[in-house]
């Protein structure tokens, strides 16, 4: 067995490899974006230039000391594709912030006609529970670059290094939280009108409703219960671990 999982066994083929991966975005695939990106009529400020996503990894990595490894919080889709190589991953948990579908996409798991949602960070008093990923100094350069593509292309999240706690201690991890100015944020709205607009957003990447699908597994298999994902899951017709009787959002 991978030795990475050695504190996890259960996800074990559970987590997609970074080499098979639709997210590890090289140079040929961001052209290939940019071209279908012109073809849409997006124009050529569709995504983050390549100099800022540069300037916000650049700064972001310097509060790492030279010799550390970098770990990384996921608490979404990274949970299951994190599209980076790995040397370890554990349980973690970030205090002072919980999961909401406050993140709008036109592209993965939306279209510019119907905005699917993703999950964000937001402040809240409670806590998010999740994994927490290690990539080794040596690989840092060529795994941060693909992380920062991959989560920071369009904008809508801020990088931070925050505490976390693990079941073999503190560590301190990148973090993506919410950006209340940026424009692809979306505050908070009614979970019904949340489950709405996942039953019907679909973009490249799938449907937005498989995105929470996928969300519930992994927590399963984690035992992981958070009481709004949970909800969502109900009124969307998703069978969570906590048995409850879903209703199919209208």
């Amino acid at each position: 067995m991978n030795d990475a999982f050695r504190y996890l066994p259960e996800l074990h083929g559970r987590i997609i490899g970074a080499e098979d991966s639709g997210l590890r975005i090289s140079n040929e695939m961001l052209a290939a974006w940019d071209v279908q990106a012109h073809a849409r009529g997006l124009g050529a400020n569709w995504r983050v230039s390549d100099e800022a996503l540069e300037a916000s990894r650049r700064a972001t990595l310097s509060a790492i000391a030279a010799s550390q490894d970098l770990w990384i919080f996921a608490y979404g889709s990274l949970m299951w594709d994190p599209g980076f190589h790995f040397a370890e991953v554990r349980r973690a948990s970030l205090p002072g912030y919980e999961r909401r579908f406050t993140h709008k996409t036109t592209i993965g798991r939306g279209s510019p006609e119907h905005p699917g949602l993703v999950l964000s960070l937001e402040p809240r008093a409670g806590r998010c529970d999740g994994l927490a990923f290690r990539i080794e100094r040596s690989t840092l350069e060529r795994e941060s670059l693909i992380f920062w593509r991959r989560e920071m292309i369009l904008g809508g999240y801020q990088p931070r290094i925050l505490p976390v706690s693990t079941p073999q201690g503190a560590l301190d991890a990148l973090v993506l939280v919410s950006d209340p100015a940026d424009e692809t944020g979306a505050s908070e709205m009614p979970l019904h009108e949340v489950a709405n607009v996942i039953m019907h957003a679909c973009g490249n990447r799938g449907s937005n409703l498989d995105y929470l699908r996928q969300v519930v597994a992994q927590l399963d298999r984690l035992c992981v219960t958070d009481d709004y994902v949970r909800r969502l899951a109900c009124l969307v017709g998703i069978d969570a671990r906590t048995g409850c009787v879903a209703t199919p959002a209208s």
